[in-house]
């Protein structure tokens, strides 16, 4: 006898989504998520982190029972946001993975069976391949591999082979089967339940910027093991990043990108944490040449950033970063 798809037990799979002020992406997301078949999800998590255009009122309208929503009075940030998700999923929705995704990104229709049909024996998170709208490779939710962990990946990175030589591109999007990889984005990001247990959640007061890499490569280095497969397909439709304007925008968030990277590069270099420090820090200076009438500012958040990257330090509230923007004594 041969078992169909209703027949067979699967892991029980909640997704986790976090969002704020961005209401029509949501919307697009969360209708994703619940066009999966309950089979494959058992549970959609949103967690609104304080938006004040909607989102609070068209989700109390929805009715799908697999649709649970958590407010937060205040915007924790991403990274505050995930821990809060992963957590309240944790302790309610008795799930066996979760799955984390930005408002803006969401899963490609048949992701989550493509998923449950892994063997993913001996794997504690997986990794989604995470593409734009029109196609293309997602280059901000490429999964990683650590140079400083293989020998072959530091020697293509210093041969000049630049982001592409420690990230996974094309040929590994079209090649399928399970592989190992040491870091990944929140965006289809699998993680198992008995994993978060061992390992707990997303430092919260990372609040935004690089959270994502600083947790898997913390389980990866701890032993943990991360699967990527061509064939777990998600769409993401970000702007982010714009090659018309190089500054970080706002400004605030300065703070938070040079702090985080500083907080992930200590992990991944390992004993070369002071080469690459000496590389990256003038180069981050070069950035001052893009802020004018704003440079000051920027130095002071770049000093509180290098002061708390170096100490690891993630108790600076975000106040005090806002406060530095907003200083009205600070003459440019």
């Amino acid at each position: 006898m041969t078992l169909t798809d209703t027949q067979i037990t699967r892991e029980r799979l909640v997704a986790a989504v976090v969002t704020h002020q961005r209401l029509p992406q949501l919307q697009t997301t969360v209708r994703a998520l619940l066009a999966q078949p309950g089979a494959d999800l058992a549970a959609v998590l949103v967690v609104d982190n304080a938006s004040t255009d909607g989102t609070a009122d068209w989700l109390a309208q929805q009715q799908d029972p697999r649709l649970v929503v958590v407010h937060s009075a205040d915007n924790l940030g991403g990274a505050g946001g995930f821990a809060l998700g992963m957590r309240h999923a944790m302790e309610t929705l008795s799930p066996d993975w979760i799955v984390v995704m930005d408002d803006d990104a969401r899963p490609e229709p048949g992701a989550f069976a493509a998923f449950h049909a892994l063997d993913m024996t001996g794997y504690d998170g997986f990794a989604a391949a995470v593409r734009h709208p029109d196609g293309t490779i997602c280059e901000m939710n490429r999964p990683t591999y650590n140079p400083f962990w293989h020998k072959k990946v530091l020697a293509r990175t210093l041969l000049g082979g630049g982001r592409g030589a420690f990230h996974l591109g094309p040929k590994e999007f079209a090649t399928p089967g399970l592989r190992a990889v040491d870091g990944a984005s929140f965006v289809g990001f699998f993680v198992r339940a008995r994993t978060i247990n061992q390992r707990g959640y997303p430092d919260p007061r990372l609040f935004l910027y690089g959270d994502d890499a600083i947790y898997t490569m913390s389980l990866t280095r701890a032993g943990h093991r991360i699967g990527f497969d061509p064939s777990v397909r998600f769409e993401h439709d970000s702007s982010t990043y714009s090659v018309a304007d190089p500054r970080i925008r706002p400004l605030w968030k300065v703070y938070y990108y040079h702090r985080n990277l500083l907080i992930l590069y200590r992990i991944a270099t390992g004993i070369f944490f002071v080469p690459v420090l000496l590389l990256y820090v003038p180069r981050w200076l070069l950035k001052l040449r893009h802020y004018p009438g704003e440079r000051r500012r920027f130095l002071r958040l770049f000093a509180l950033a290098l002061r708390d990257g170096l100490l690891g330090r993630t108790t600076t509230p975000h106040a005090a970063v806002l406060a530095i923007v907003q200083d009205a004594t600070v003459s440019e």
